[in-house]
């Protein structure tokens, strides 16, 4: 069965090369694939169990909600707690991956990103 990935991120430019380089594992049905450009829409989906995902993928810097504050409602709802996010942002302060750290989100990748290194980090947190 296909694992379900969600991106957040307010560039539509982001969300479609990271589209792009899973194109392979999308068709192959390894993955599917959702989108999202507002993290509060997400939020208020995943909240009232309208949506699930076995791997989030979100930037930080977005206008209607920060990612790591998005990171850190979805980790304090008991469905979600033990579930993977990746941090996809051009932000790679220590002090900032540190508060993901402590938020407990899986890993951090920094923008601009290749398509084997997103291809790979999904396999190695999917197990797939």
């Amino acid at each position: 069965m296909a694992k379900r990935v969600i991106i957040v991120d307010d560039s539509r430019a982001v969300i479609a090369t990271a589209e792009l380089a899973l194109e392979g594992m999308i068709d192959s049905g390894v993955i599917d694939f959702k989108s999202y450009l507002n993290p509060a829409e997400l939020l208020e989906a995943l909240l009232n169990g309208s949506e699930n995902f076995d791997l989030l993928i979100s930037d930080v810097n977005m206008p209607q909600m920060n990612g790591l504050d998005l990171a850190r409602a979805i980790k304090a709802d008991a469905r979600y707690a033990t579930k993977p996010i990746l941090i996809l942002t051009t932000e790679s302060s220590d002090e900032m991956k540190m508060v993901g750290k402590q938020i407990g989100v899986t890993g951090w990748m920094v923008k601009p990103f290749t398509d084997e290194k997103l291809q790979k980090s999904l396999k190695m947190v999917l197990g797939v």
